[in-house]
């Protein structure tokens, strides 16, 4: 489980735009809805990005169906669900075969 709020704001945007296991994108359009949405560091560029996608794909969440250069493309293993956190409130973004634990490094409930 990431605790890592960059991973989880990427999670985040997978969920609300290409939370279907059919639909291809991109590691560029995610960072373009994490840059709109500033929810990353403007100093932050694609190259800094690939830990977090690198970790996701190692979590069994994303597959790495090609790569040109710097873009890399992804399909989900399963559709990402959204859940609240009892005890926080904040919400946890994991797939159905992950640990049920809050993804806030403050909380660590169970979900």
């Amino acid at each position: 489980m990431d605790n890592n709020p960059i991973t989880t704001s990427i999670r985040k945007v997978i969920f609300e735009n290409y939370n279907d296991v059919d639909l291809k994108f991109n590691n560029d359009q995610v960072f373009e809805i994490l840059k709109q949405n500033e929810k990353i560091d403007p100093s932050l560029t694609i190259n800094d990005m690939e830990v977090y996608f690198k970790e996701l794909c190692d979590a069994e969440i994303l597959r790495n169906i090609g790569q040109n250069f710097n873009t890399q493309w992804f399909k989900l293993f399963e559709p990402i669900e959204k859940i609240q956190c009892s005890s926080c409130k904040k919400e946890s973004y994991i797939i159905s075969s992950e640990n049920r634990i809050c993804q806030n490094s403050s909380c660590g409930s169970t979900l």
